[in-house]
């Protein structure tokens, strides 16, 4: 039997964890055909149906089950050499991905971006814009930039700076609600942002109402300033929305930490190395405007 083909191990083992061949060509970035072009020839190579089909989804049979093992080991060592051998690179040139929210993506990165790409023309910056924590040793990306409050991932790591949050409204929200009180604001309404509102007891406006839910920061921003509530959002961000104000009185509050991350492998490269130095030295010079 002539050796398992990679790429078809790669197909095969997005769609075990996926549980689907539509969701693995999603994650794969393939058309749904290649996918399962790709499972047909894995199964006919090895003789054995590799899953069961139902309307459920795909679930592994048992040989798939002893392939998951097989395909994940082979994942790492590729993965581990693709690293290795990009950590050789010494010339600062070549392409670089670096995941980050979205938010971060329009108020952070921008500026930094810039002031970047006249110092190093020939390095191109690929941006992922994720809320999920990309995963840097299946080199999601080559860089995460990510707000957390620690990271465990087995990656190396630089805790930039600790931001604040605070809240904003427009000046005629507020007008309209002269009486607004800390410890109170029951005439006011907050922005929502997840599935339960349980986070506004702790706001400085506890007895004010959630409303509406909107995931992205710049969605909770764009409503505050139609006038629709307060958003209670990382004060960096905040502030570049001229159309907003800080809400008097309302003190800010220490929130999560923005990192730098990258694996280990790749701190030597010489591209990721400029990037790396060139952000945290950015935010560094910055530092008051996501402290205050």
């Amino acid at each position: 039997m002539r050796g398992l083909n990679w790429d078809q191990l790669r197909i095969f083992l997005a769609t075990a964890e996926a549980g689907s061949l539509r969701k693995a060509a999603e994650t794969l970035g393939i058309g749904h055909a290649t996918v399962r072009r790709g499972i047909t020839r894995l199964e006919e190579h090895l003789d054995t149906r590799l899953f069961d089909r139902s309307a459920d989804g795909l679930t592994p049979t048992q040989p798939g089950e002893i392939l998951i093992d097989h395909a994940r080991l082979v994942e790492r060592e590729t993965n581990r050499i693709a690293r290795r051998l990009s950590g050789l690179d010494a010339d600062p040139s070549g392409v670089i991905r670096v995941s980050m929210p979205p938010s971060f993506a329009q108020g952070l990165f921008a500026p930094i971006l810039a002031d970047f790409t006249e110092k190093h023309p020939n390095i191109e910056v690929q941006v992922i814009g994720t809320n999920r924590f990309s995963d840097l040793t299946r080199l999601e990306a080559d860089i995460s930039i990510r707000a957390a409050y620690r990271v465990d991932d087995d990656v190396v790591g630089r805790r930039l700076v600790r931001y604040v949050t605070a809240a904003f409204a427009t000046p005629d929200y507020l007008a309209k609600r002269p009486d607004l009180t800390v410890g109170d604001g029951a005439e006011a309404h907050w922005i929502g942002y997840g599935g339960d509102t349980n986070w506004v007891a702790d706001t400085p406006f506890p007895n004010a109402i959630a409303r509406h839910m909107l995931p992205e920061i710049f969605m909770q921003l764009e409503a505050a300033a139609y006038g629709l509530g307060m958003a209670w959002v990382p004060a960096f961000l905040g502030d570049l929305d001229p159309r907003l104000v800080r809400v008097p009185g309302v003190q800010v509050e220490p929130n999560r930490s923005i990192w730098l991350l990258l694996h280990g492998d790749l701190r030597n490269t010489a591209r990721v190395r400029a990037f790396v130095d060139h952000a945290a030295e950015s935010i560094a010079r910055d530092k008051s405007r996501f402290t205050q």
